[in-house]
């Protein structure tokens, strides 16, 4: 078997136009690109277009260890003094229980123990925040909806002391 000059692959070649990259697509990409940046930069310059949301300052903060039993119980108590405030079922505390689910994730990944505290803080502007004290997380309820932030409001205001 010869090699590859002595086949003519060379010499069959040496007339034809190479294939390129379309230039349309290139372009089209290119220009994607810049406008994309080009907003961006727009928007942190000038501000339009930017959804920022304040938190300002916490009015009222308490850490809770919320605790998922064998038989679905959700039990919520409060770290420092041990109070149970919460018990519930299966068929209650719905996004209770979605929340703790998302953050038991997270502590399982990061090889944390389920029973550390979580702290619940009321910011001046009304926003509801749950923030996870051994990975650092935090998620703002607000987003999921003012009766979905309400539920974990209530674990600030139901006995006096809860507010610090």
């Amino acid at each position: 078997m010869g090699s590859v000059s002595q086949l003519g692959y060379f010499q069959r070649r040496a007339g034809s136009v190479p294939n390129r990259f379309p230039k349309i697509p290139l372009v089209a990409a290119g220009l994607l690109l810049a406008f994309a940046i080009g907003a961006t930069l727009f928007g942190q310059i000038t501000g339009i277009g930017i959804v920022k949301t304040p938190t300002g300052t916490p009015v009222a903060m308490r850490d809770l260890v919320i605790l998922e039993q064998d038989n679905g119980l959700i039990t919520v108590s409060d770290a420092g003094s041990g109070e149970m405030l919460a018990s519930l079922t299966s068929t209650q505390g719905g996004f209770v229980r979605g929340s703790l689910r998302a953050f038991k994730r997270m502590r399982l990944v990061s090889g944390v123990p389920q029973n550390q505290p979580y702290r619940v803080i009321e910011w001046t502007g009304g926003a509801v925040s749950l923030s996870d004290t051994a990975t650092g997380e935090r998620f703002y309820l607000d987003a999921f909806g003012r009766d979905n932030a309400a539920a974990f409001a209530t674990f600030l205001n139901n006995h006096g002391g809860g507010k610090e």
